[in-house]
């Protein structure tokens, strides 16, 4: 439909017996029915917000009607490439992930192309990325091929060492590291390279001590491997820890045997401009161009190809879009310079694929702020565990889009910036990040910490970043802060409604710390028993929402703030006409009448019960959430704040639709959500709540699954499981099954609903806390019989090595 395709005739290699041409006719009648289906939904959903898509505009801006475009509406042409923008949007994800992650600029790289299809994309996804420069080898559709017969042979010894880096072991560290470069270099001797071929590189993976997360250090020049460590480390996670020691953790030598370099084959240098062999024509931003098809074999050095233009070769084709020229090399290799061009006007105006490529762009900044709290962390329970969400809101607060992280922080973190907002208004000001955990300000449970961070234009907050991390100890009166006998929010630790983190650009660690350290009052409570980490772990959340102020800045330079305010309601927009199809899709498999209503009820196992009434109305795609009939608040901690049974509402509606959308407030606006006062889902402000987050939470998914028929019940809770004594606490959940659902069996030993976490590597438990792990198994049988089995639960049996107090807090599963 869009070439670049080689101009007709077609090879021939489609039909079932591989013998046929492409089926151009087939393509366009499918692209015309996706038209009508888009056209359709496009002017349902937004009849007064049409984009403008990539269609030619006269001198006056009225559209220029292309070949079989209906009026108002888009072509399959400017469908087609809408595809793949999207896809190039995709595919710029990851790589914005692994090199700014790192610490690395994309806009300071070339870009290296390689498979028969890379060159098709190379410009576009430069042009995204900021780019400037493409590499495309003349085997570049070959690559993989080529390469094993000029690869290098590797041999790699390594040893563990757990030795601290000081004068004590250094002589012995660097003595054990000779002699296994000796054996890594004799081993490639004994294959037959001669030693003026052998390059060994010598590494040690060093370590902040207390942390676990490792820089593998190759030998510098002068020797220092400290100083190499310290530079990386600061380059990767933005700072160090100097008054930490460092660890060796492992020797390594890598004995290179360079492979024998072919014969360099030099092209003809060119006498005269590169002419194309013939044209075709090209679909681009903008409409149809005629345009030059170049043979790559029978371009000289020199040539210069100047875009729009097709190159091609037996097994790839390079397009060479507008504003880049492509240049052949001495080797033949093809090097693409890439300007600027004249970007595409994005306007406010909904269109749907800026709306996909806007989807893509605010995951991403998310998922990049997830990878700066993580990697910047020092704590288990982040680095590890995973036990953390980004997220991006706008100028009201509304949830806009965030990264796959746990659901029962997403829509609670919502209640937490817009009670900020509601609290302190227009006192909030630029340089200032607030901290909050209390239950009665949008928290989950006081270990679950939220960074929130504004993004001011003139004065005024234009989005919020925030940023919320399970912190291990926050005091209390149990190790780890997760007391199953607590009766009081006072026993569960530290409570903070509002906290300025950060004034005027400095971290207020006297302040934060005297909050977390000074006992809350109840009896038997102290104050945090692990500061440093929470200090640690406090910046690192601060780190990571500047980390995507600094995205989302670049986001705002490309486009405009307007223009971005404006995809966050779209956004949202899109995720509400999404919930409003799925409730109408559901009360009419359910037959229920025009407004119809389901019913669930379950049991804690105290026995109190969680009632729902979901009310829905077919006419506009709405519902009501009715919680009446839930018990009355307990005298224990299964209390849950409102904001928890708000995010297990959300998940569980973007869970039934079946569009890709992200997470966000759009979700809840076709719905109400009524929880009466005084009960387990609504209770005081003092009562205890750290079961409620991690338990009642995961039951009243339960609940809701259950009123839409959607799966069978999994776990009923997260399993949790703390340990610690006076000087350390430490918190998971264990995994267990999760329910079979009406086509499908069970998930054995998974972390379910509201919880995201993953459980802590063996070696990093056994590392950093006094245990042995005896076995961590699944429980065959254990998740039930039926049509479709539920998935099974999970053994875990820990072995302590020094007296500690342990506790368990689970339900219905044990």
């Amino acid at each position: 439909l869009l070439p670049p395709l080689p101009p007709p005739p077609s090879p021939q290699f489609g039909g079932p017996n591989e013998k046929e041409p492409l089926d151009v006719d087939g393509t366009c009648s499918a692209f015309d029915a996706l038209r009508h289906e888009v056209n359709a939904f496009y002017s349902a959903s937004a009849p007064a917000k049409r984009g403008g898509g990539g269609r030619k505009r006269d001198a006056e801006g009225k559209v220029v009607r292309g070949e079989e475009e209906e009026e108002g509406g888009m072509t399959r042409e400017e469908i087609a490439l809408g595809f793949l923008k999207v896809a190039n949007e995709a595919m710029c994800r990851p790589i914005r992930s692994l090199t700014q992650a790192r610490g690395f600029d994309t806009s300071n790289h070339v870009l290296a192309c390689f498979g028969g299809a890379g060159g098709q994309h190379a410009c576009a996804i430069a042009r995204s990325l900021g780019i400037r420069r493409i590499f495309v080898h003349r085997y570049s559709s070959i690559l993989s091929a080529f390469g094993i017969g000029l690869a290098d042979v590797v041999v790699e010894k390594q040893e563990p060492c757990s030795h601290t880096f000081t004068d004590e072991y250094k002589d012995g560290i660097l003595k054990r590291l000779e002699a296994i470069s000796g054996q890594a270099r004799h081993a490639l001797s004994e294959q037959g390279f001669e030693p003026a071929r052998i390059i060994v590189e010598k590494y040690l993976h060093l370590r902040y001590e207390g942390t676990d997360t490792g820089v593998m250090t190759m030998q510098p020049e002068d020797g220092d491997y400290l100083r190499a460590f310290e530079e990386r480390y600061k380059r990767e996670f933005g700072f160090t820890l100097p008054d930490r020691g460092v660890c060796v953790d492992d020797i390594r030598a890598r004995a290179i045997g360079k492979s024998r370099t072919p014969p360099t084959v030099e092209v003809p240098r060119a006498t005269s401009a590169a002419q194309p062999t013939e044209t075709t024509r090209c679909y681009f931003e903008g409409g149809w161009e005629e345009v030059g098809v170049f043979d790559l074999p029978s371009l000289h050095a020199g040539s210069k190809v100047e875009g729009p233009a097709l190159i091609m070769d037996k097994n790839s084709t390079i397009v060479v879009e507008k504003s880049c020229i492509a240049i052949i090399t001495n080797e033949g290799d093809v090097f693409i310079e890439v300007e600027g061009g004249k970007p595409k006007i994005v306007t406010e105006e909904l269109d749907p694929v800026q709306l996909a490529i806007f989807s893509h762009r605010f995951m991403s900044i998310a998922e990049q702020c997830g990878r700066t709290l993580q990697r910047t962390s020092v704590s288990t329970n982040v680095k590890e565990r995973l036990d953390f969400s980004c997220a991006i809101f706008g100028p009201d607060g509304g949830l806009v889009a965030n990264a796959p992280h746990l659901p029962v922080h997403l829509g609670a973190m919502q209640e937490a910036v817009r009670y900020q907002l509601r609290t302190l208004g227009d006192s909030w000001k630029e340089g200032e990040v607030l901290m909050s955990n209390h239950p009665a300000a949008g928290g989950s449970h006081l270990p679950d910490i939220t960074v929130i961070t504004p993004v001011f234009e003139e004065g005024k907050a234009v989005f919020y970043i925030a940023s919320r991390g399970h912190h291990a100890d926050i005091g209390g009166i149990a190790p780890g802060s997760m007391p199953p006998t607590s009766t009081s929010l006072a026993e569960e630790g530290a409570a903070i409604k509002s906290f300025k983190l950060v004034k005027a650009g400095v971290f207020q660690e006297e302040g934060v710390s005297a909050l977390l350290t000074t006992p809350t009052g109840a009896p038997h409570a102290t104050g945090t028993r692990n500061l440093k980490d929470n200090l640690s772990d406090l910046k690192a959340q601060v780190a990571a929402n500047q980390k995507g102020i600094h995205l989302m800045g670049l986001l705002i330079k490309q486009y405009g703030l307007k223009v971005v305010q404006a995809y966050m309601q779209h956004i949202q927009d899109n995720a509400e006409v999404a919930v409003r199809d799925m409730l109408k899709e559901i009360s009419r498999r359910h037959k229920l009448d025009e407004v119809g209503v389901l019913k669930a009820k379950d049991y804690m196992d105290n026995g109190t019960p969680l009632a729902l009434t979901l009310t829905i109305d077919r006419r506009d795609g709405s519902a009501v959430f009715d919680f009446d009939g839930t018990g009355h608040e307990v005298h224990g901690n299964l209390n849950t704040p409102p904001a928890v049974t708000a995010s297990a509402v959300i998940y569980c509606l973007r869970c039934l639709v079946d569009r890709e959308i992200p997470l966000n407030q759009g979700c809840l606006n076709p719905v109400c959500i009524r929880i009466p006062e005084g009960t387990i889902l609504n209770p005081s402000e003092t009562a205890a709540v750290v079961g409620g987050n991690v338990l009642t939470s995961q039951r009243i998914v339960d609940v809701i699954l259950k009123a839409f028929g959607a799966c069978a019940a999994s776990q009923g809770c997260m399993n949790n499981l703390t340990f610690g004594d006076d000087t350390f606490g430490y918190y998971e959940t264990i995994a267990g099954g999760a329910g079979a659902g009406p086509t499908w069996e069970g998930t054995s030993g998974v972390h379910t609903h509201m919880t995201n976490t993953r459980i802590t590597d063996p070696e990093i438990l056994e590392k950093r806390y006094p245990t042995l792990l005896r076995e961590f198994s699944l429980r065959k049988g254990s998740g039930g019989i039926g049509r479709h089995k539920g998935g099974d639960g999970v053994r875990r049996v820990i072995e302590f090595l020094r007296p500690m107090h342990v506790r368990r807090r689970t339900m219905r599963s044990c």
